[in-house]
């Protein structure tokens, strides 16, 4: 897998943003199938940075209704990365 088949996409919410302003850790959806390693080696390409810490976990799919009907919505991957102090990544476009 090439680091941009890895790394899905930021996630950018209240508490991810928390974690970057206090923890310098940056959260992003990942593959499935990939591992720490390959996760860390894909940051550091793509962002030029050096990883400290790669947290993973696998966020379950919800059950979903639609008036009577049942579903599930999908299951993805998300990885936490501590940089080194000093290190950052620009998520947000500079206007």
């Amino acid at each position: 897998m090439t680091p941009q088949e890895i790394i899905i996409r930021p996630i950018l919410s209240e508490k991810s943003t928390q974690l970057e302003a206090i923890n310098n850790q940056y959260t992003f959806e990942v593959h499935r199938q990939a591992n720490k390693i390959e996760i860390r080696k894909a940051v550091e390409m793509v962002f030029g940075v050096r990883v400290e810490k790669v947290r993973t976990m696998v966020m379950r799919g919800d059950l979903r209704r639609v008036g009577r009907f049942y579903g599930k919505t999908r299951q993805w991957k998300k990885a936490v990365v501590t940089l080194h102090p000093g290190d950052s990544i620009e998520l947000y476009g500079e206007d």
